[in-house]
């Protein structure tokens, strides 16, 4: 298969509160950034179904939600997967954690893509049910929108 192609792919539960932003975010960035040779697709699903999507793709820039110890809701962290390397050891209830899915779908396909990028957003409620952002997060979203946008667009012509 001809790997030329880019894949926009927004993680998260769409009912989960702040957990939508990257699939919310993935949703409008389709809408302003059209090419032949890039994709955008929303997942809600984590570590070895991750890997079916990776397939088939030079270039991956995976949009997702993130919590840390001191993040400010809104905050928007450029990552790669050996910034991560320090959660492979956190467990899992449902699957097994993205680095050890990673290193795996490595093992198994080689031409797996090297060029993984990810955007995640610091995230303030993610286990309330809810199908609209947080107060904090809707008020930033438009700015949060147009700093991922840019970001992109860095990161596909790069």
């Amino acid at each position: 298969m001809n790997k030329k192609k880019t894949l926009i792919l927004g993680l998260g539960n769409d009912i989960l509160m702040d957990d939508r932003i990257g699939s919310q975010l993935v949703r409008d960035l389709s809408k302003t950034i059209n090419h032949d040779n890039i994709f955008s697709e929303v997942a809600a699903s984590g570590g070895l179904e991750i890997l079916e999507y990776l397939m088939d793709f030079k270039k991956v820039i995976i949009i997702d939600a993130i919590r840390t110890q001191n993040g400010i809701p809104g905050d928007i962290y450029y990552l790669t997967p050996s910034d991560l390397e320090s959660t492979k050891y956190m467990p899992s209830f449902h699957d097994i954690n993205f680095i050890t899915a990673l290193k795996l779908g490595r093992t198994l396909y080689p031409d797996l893509t090297d060029d993984l990028h990810i955007i995640a957003i610091e995230i303030l409620e993610d286990k309330e049910f809810s199908e609209s952002l947080s107060s904090t997060l809707e008020k930033r979203y438009p700015e949060i929108l147009a700093e991922v946008t840019s970001l992109v667009k860095e990161i596909i012509n790069a």
